[in-house]
Parts: C-alpha cells; structure tokens; sequence
C-alpha cells in the first residue's frame, strides 16, 4: 500500500468519525427532546384524566350546560 492510498484511508476514517461523534450528538438531542415531550404529554394526560372527573361529579362543577348557558352579546 503506498503512502498515498494510506494517507486517504486515514483520511475517510476521520471523516467517518468526525460523522459518527455529530450523529451521536444529534441522537443525544433528540432523545432529551422526546423525554421532555413525553413528560408534557403525561402531564396533559393527568389535567385531562381531572377535567374528566370533575365533568362526571356533574352538578358539583362550574362548568355550564348548553343550555345553562348565557346567550352571547349580540343577541
């Protein structure tokens, strides 16, 4: 093997890591990403999951029927 075709094989070998250190990095990043979507969406589940409960108690809540309801303004 001549200096020539060692040299670019050392070459495509830092590429390749140099392309796998900011892959790594990205999957690094995206991971964090979907831990911090997945703890949003387990909240949301938790006000969704009390909302529900607090509409099934039905007389006990704020929340007005259609018909209760006041008419809007421009009536």
């Amino acid at each position: 093997m001549t200096q020539a075709e060692t040299d670019q094989l050392q070459q495509q070998i830092i590429d390749l890591e140099s392309k796998l250190a900011f892959q790594e990095d990205a999957v690094f990043a995206l991971n964090n990403e979907l831990l911090e979507h997945q703890k949003r969406i387990e909240k949301l589940q938790r006000q969704v999951i009390l909302l529900a409960e607090k509409l099934s108690r039905g007389g006990q809540s704020d929340i007005l029927t259609p018909e209760e309801e006041p008419p809007p303004p421009h009536y």
